[in-house]
């Protein structure tokens, strides 16, 4: 963990909670969670199911809000935002990858992983050609033209990657990425992804209950009890 000070580190968290009103009264699910972490990082959260693994991203992707604490990406309080800002900075800062690869099955492979353009300014050519060039340094180069049904588990998660990657964000938030895949696919599919990262210099976050996918990050954290607890 960075020992840098909370305003220089590109995400600083400092004192995060997240309660929710249960029928017994409020449930904290986040309870006090510290981090600072910059670009070129990669890290890996570990946790039981329901302890706020998944909330803890969302509230970082501008996805959810906290009760209390703050929170600044690369100067960023997305808190502070409007809505339609919000959707800005997280098409702009932000790349989501999740268990399920929400591929558009209408589209091709290279059109899904066009699709975060779309919202901006549009796709040009410049554009295609990144996305022609992440499809190819992931294997799917004679891909481009088939739709999702037409690809393997594997095979469409590694398009998920790609599109996370395609607006070149300074953040990539992975929600359990390989939790749909066989073993060897899910190694192959962690390895790539944390290549990816390290070439685009992007501040790398996955929650995942894969011990073995978590091994492979350079730094590693449990939630218990609503904190982070730095395990490597």
């Amino acid at each position: 963990m960075s020992t840098a000070n909370v305003n220089s580190a590109d995400l600083s968290i400092s004192s995060l909670c997240k309660d929710y009103v249960g029928p017994t009264g409020n449930v904290s699910v986040l309870c006090g969670v510290t981090l600072e972490l910059n670009r070129g990082t990669a890290v890996a959260i570990t946790g039981p199911s329901g302890s706020g693994k998944s909330t803890l991203l969302y509230i970082i992707g501008a996805l959810d809000s906290a009760t209390s604490g703050s929170l600044k990406a690369f100067g960023i309080d997305p808190a502070q935002l409007s809505s339609s800002d919000q959707a800005r900075f997280r098409n702009e800062h932000v790349g989501f990858i999740f268990q399920d690869h929400h591929l558009l099955p209408q589209l091709s492979v290279l059109e899904n992983v066009l699709v975060p353009l779309v919202a901006g300014q549009g796709v040009t050519d410049s554009d295609e050609q990144r996305a022609r060039s992440l499809l190819e340094r992931v294997g799917l180069a004679h891909r481009v033209d088939h739709r999702p049904d037409q690809l393997s588990g594997g095979e469409r998660q590694r398009v998920a990657v790609c599109r996370a990657l395609i607006n070149s964000p300074k953040l990539v938030l992975a929600d359990e990425p390989t939790g749909n895949l066989d073993r060897s696919t899910a190694q192959a599919v962690g390895t790539l992804l944390l290549e990816l990262s390290r070439e685009s210099n992007v501040l790398l976050m996955c929650v995942t209950h894969s011990h073995e996918l978590a091994q492979q990050f350079p730094q590693h954290f449990e939630l218990r009890d609503g904190q982070l607890v730095q395990l490597k």
